[in-house]
């Protein structure tokens, strides 16, 4: 079912997507196919998020590494309500998207200062937990990269459903839409709620690729936000 969130968005996209240019060559240490983000991002594994207290000699930390899965938030409710956290410090390379937005709102709830350190990747639904610190930080040198949600990565899953006929091809793009439209109204209230820009959505998020088209020339599928751009559009508040 999950996988069916998709393909309306995606054919909504096929006019932008074909509208921008391709990539030039990657710098030194970046991803050739995504080349404003490096090639070995460091998201601290895709193992559940763990949650580790650190003590410094001004401040206390939760470390948080790792995937968002289904049940985080049970595990991240009891890091917070057992310690007394100055700042939450993250790694990750996302997971559940509407549980990295339930993260955010419960770190606000707590009103606990979020960072991506120098080093470190937040990613996908990652960039949502951590837009939830009223406070947030992320170091020059560390690594903010969002995409454009996708529930189509599964191309036999997507093949077979066609090959049934019409009438799935029909519901499975049916519930795509729906359930797109669901998501995206999340985000967008998720964002207001937050402080951030939407204009993150509609200028940076929603214009990568989905997936990359068969035949394309554009590999793209991520973007990194450059220290300008995460001020702009308030998802960083915090100069370092």
């Amino acid at each position: 079912m999950r996988m069916v969130r998709k393909l309306g968005l995606a054919i909504a996209l096929i006019v932008c997507v074909a509208a921008k240019p391709l990539p030039g060559p990657a710098p030194s240490g970046a991803d050739r196919a995504n080349p404003t983000c490096p090639a070995a991002p460091d998201w601290g594994g895709i193992t559940p998020m763990r949650f580790t207290v650190k003590k410094f000699p001004d401040k206390t930390v939760l470390l948080s590494e790792g995937a968002i899965d289904s049940a985080l938030i049970p595990r991240l409710t009891k890091a917070l309500s057992s310690n007394e956290i100055d700042e939450i410090w993250l790694r990750s390379p996302g997971g559940v998207a509407s549980v990295g937005n339930d993260a955010g709102r419960l770190i606000r709830k707590f009103g606990i200062p979020t960072r991506v350190p120098k080093g470190w990747t937040c990613f996908s639904s990652c960039n949502f937990m951590f837009m939830g610190g009223p406070v947030r930080a992320v170091e020059p040198g560390a690594v903010f990269m969002v995409h454009m949600f996708t529930h189509v990565s599964d191309r036999g899953a997507i093949d077979d459903e066609v090959s049934k006929g019409t009438d799935n091809t029909i519901e499975m793009i049916a519930e795509f839409e729906q359930d797109s439209a669901l998501l995206a109204s999340d985000d967008n209230d998720f964002l207001i709620r937050m402080g951030i820009s939407r204009k993150l959505l509609t200028e940076i998020m929603y214009q990568q690729q989905a997936v990359v088209s068969k035949g394309s020339g554009d590999k793209s599928t991520r973007r990194c936000l450059t220290q300008d751009e995460l001020f702009k559009y308030n998802v960083a508040n915090l100069h370092e």
